[in-house]
């Protein structure tokens, strides 16, 4: 799902009197540091700010991936990934760390669509 339209309304009412730059510029302190360490080039200028440097954060969440879902993935990763679990969902978040915007971009499903079973705990594996 793509959430171009309520990202265009949010910066309708940020530029037009309808909302408070910290209404929409409140990231999370973990979600900048995600950003800093983890983030992938948007190719564009932050929307709020217009600095460069906007990034996109990509989670990954399912139950097939078990403890690591929840986790930071790079795009170049996910094809892989696709591969080897029947089905998750991606969340990419677009974050600026000058103005703290941040804006859930979009969310899919990937998948091969073969049902597996959850991986195990990291310490399951070891027992």
């Amino acid at each position: 799902m793509n959430f171009g339209l309520q990202r265009r309304a949010a910066l309708h009412r940020l530029f037009n009197g309808g909302a408070l730059s910290s209404d929409l510029c409140d990231a999370d302190t973990y979600l900048l540091r995600a950003a800093k360490h983890h983030g992938e080039s948007a190719g564009s200028p932050c929307p709020a700010c217009r600095a460069e440097g906007l990034v996109n954060v990509t989670y990954v969440y399912g139950d097939q991936l078990g403890p690591y879902s929840g986790r930071i993935r790079k795009a170049d990763e996910l094809p892989a990934m696709s591969t080897q679990f029947g089905e998750f969902k991606v969340y990419v978040v677009e974050v600026c760390q000058r103005c703290s915007w941040n804006f859930l971009a979009t969310t899919y499903v990937l998948g091969d669509g073969v049902p597996r079973r959850a991986l195990p705990k990291s310490r399951d594996l070891l027992d």
